[in-house]
Formats: structure tokens, C-alpha cells, sequence
């Protein structure tokens, strides 16, 4: 008798409407996994962020008298620097990327991550028509210390030569100075007798080179820099190991852990696999060694 009691009371403890307490709250909705969430949160929130690039700016400075006084100073490979001709007696010019080099789009990056969506034409047309990018941290001063040298700021982008309106307006009201419409070389730019391979930046950084001497060069990506003929890790690293003399010197990387050929570059540039699938290549790609 008392063991039958004893599974009845256990078996009314077990029903809900025999339960004395509050119910259990329910679990809290997991959110979705998003790989640029810490990555726009350090780009954003963090002081070591602003540190680097700060850094990196007040090094460029610190350089710019010594380029400016060597008259064999010039930040263009070879093979570019023979197609677009001597540099002597050309006036001075420093390039510059824009995104995420002078101007900062994590806003549009955050945007993204909080909606659970990714880069699309249309947004980011969007946002470029919005001319709220910031400054990236120590860019403004450097500019402004190269302007004053009267050194030409020359902006080499991927944004498109449509878009050229919405970025210049954007630069010249955060303080960027912009000589003319003629120092932003966008997608699309068209330089004779040079043909880029998709937004390959080859044939602009001729361009600059035709015009002026170039004496360093700002970006976030290697393509900034120099041509990749091989969006591979591999390709990438030696590409590094062949120009990696220049960078602190006449070459100046931004971090960017945000997106990038990097990137692409670990899910074989396929970058119509599904989100999960690049996701997956990507964990593939790290070495825990």
C-alpha cells in the first residue's frame, strides 16, 4: 500500500497541474550564428582597434618628409611603374583606398549583422547615397599633414565611378581634401591601354602613376597594393613574401577582419555557396595546431 501511495504522489509531482511553484521560463531563442559579429564589434567598440590605426597613420606621417626628399622614392611595383612611365619631376601623390582605410562603413556592417543579412549591391548603394561614413581613426590628421606637404590625395576604390557624387561629398564633409573630381579613380575608370581583369586595381594605380610620383599607399586588401593574379592562400602568402619589404614604409595595411579576399579565398572564391557551406570551408581553413 505505501509504495503505490508513494508512485502516486511522484506522479502527481510530475503534472503540471500539480506543480506548487512558478513554471519554468522558457529558453531563451538562441541567436543566429553571424561571423562578422565580433569583427564589427572590435572595428567599432574596441580601443585596440583605434590604437592600430592610429599607429599605422602616425607612422605614415612620420615617414612622409624622407619620401618626399628621395627623388627615387616611388610605392609602385615595377611592372606598373614601367607602364605608366618616370616618375621624375611628376608631382608628389599618396593613394588611398576608401573603405575601411579612410572611410568607415561599419555602421552598414552592423546594419547587416542585426538584421541577419549579408552584402547586397542594392544596400550598399544605399548606404554610400547616405554619406554618413566616418573617418577611419588618424586618416583625417595624415591627409591633412600630406595636404599641407602639398601632396595630391589620390582615392583608388572599388566604389563605382557612379557613385562618384555621394563619395566625394561624403569625403569633403568629414574634412578630407579632395583636389578635383579627378582624384577619385572608381570602378570603371577607364585608363588607355591598360586593361584590369574584374576590380583589379592595376590599371588605376597606372593611372595615378602617369599623373604623379607615388609615394606610399593606403588599403585594407593586398589588391590595393599590387595585382592578385591567384585569389589563393597560397598566391596571397607569396605575394607577401615577394613585396612584404614596403609595408611600414611605402605600403600601409589597415586591419579589416570584416570581409575581404582573405576571405573569399578560403572557400575557393565560390561565393555563391550557401552560408553555411562558405561557413564551413572557413572552419575547415583553421589550423588547430
Amino acid at each position: 500500500m505505501r509504495t503505490t501511495l508513494l508512485a502516486l504522489c511522484l506522479l502527481a509531482l510530475t503534472l503540471p497541474a500539480c506543480q506548487t511553484g512558478p513554471p519554468a521560463a522558457p529558453a531563451a531563442p538562441t541567436a543566429t550564428a553571424d561571423d562578422n559579429l565580433n569583427a564589427v564589434l572590435w572595428m567599432q567598440a574596441s580601443a585596440e582597434y583605434h590604437a592600430a590605426a592610429l599607429s599605422l597613420y602616425r607612422a605614415a606621417g612620420d615617414r612622409l618628409d624622407e619620401a618626399l626628399a628621395d627623388p627615387d622614392w616611388d610605392a609602385l611595383v615595377a611592372e606598373e611603374r614601367a607602364a605608366a612611365g618616370s616618375a621624375a619631376g611628376r608631382p608628389p601623390a599618396v593613394i588611398v583606398d576608401i573603405d575601411e582605410t579612410v572611410l568607415d562603413n561599419s555602421p552598414y556592417q552592423a546594419r547587416l549583422v542585426r538584421g541577419g543579412a549579408e552584402y547586397d549591391e542594392a544596400t550598399w548603394a544605399a548606404w554610400v547615397d547616405e554619406r554618413q561614413a566616418g573617418p577611419i581613426p588618424g586618416a583625417l590628421a595624415f591627409a591633412r599633414l600630406a595636404d599641407a606637404r602639398g601632396v595630391t590625395l589620390v582615392y583608388l576604390s572599388n566604389r563605382t565611378q557612379a557613385s562618384a557624387d555621394a563619395t566625394v561629398a561624403n569625403l569633403r564633409a568629414v574634412g578630407f581634401p579632395v583636389a578635383d573630381d579627378s582624384v577619385f579613380l572608381g570602378l570603371g575608370t577607364e585608363v588607355e591601354g591598360c586593361q584590369s581583369r574584374g576590380s583589379e586595381k592595376d590599371c588605376r594605380r597606372v593611372l595615378a602613376g602617369r599623373r604623379y610620383r607615388v609615394l606610399m599607399q593606403f588599403g585594407d586588401q593586398l589588391g590595393d597594393f599590387v595585382r592578385v593574379e591567384r585569389n589563393t592562400p597560397q598566391a596571397r602568402a607569396q605575394l607577401l613574401a615577394t613585396h612584404g619589404e614596403w609595408f611600414g614604409e611605402r605600403w600601409w595595411m589597415l586591419p579589416n577582419p570584416s570581409y575581404g579576399g582573405w576571405e573569399a579565398a578560403a572557400f575557393g572564391n565560390a561565393r555563391d555557396l550557401p552560408r553555411e557551406a562558405r561557413r564551413q570551408a572557413k572552419r575547415d581553413a583553421l589550423d588547430p595546431k
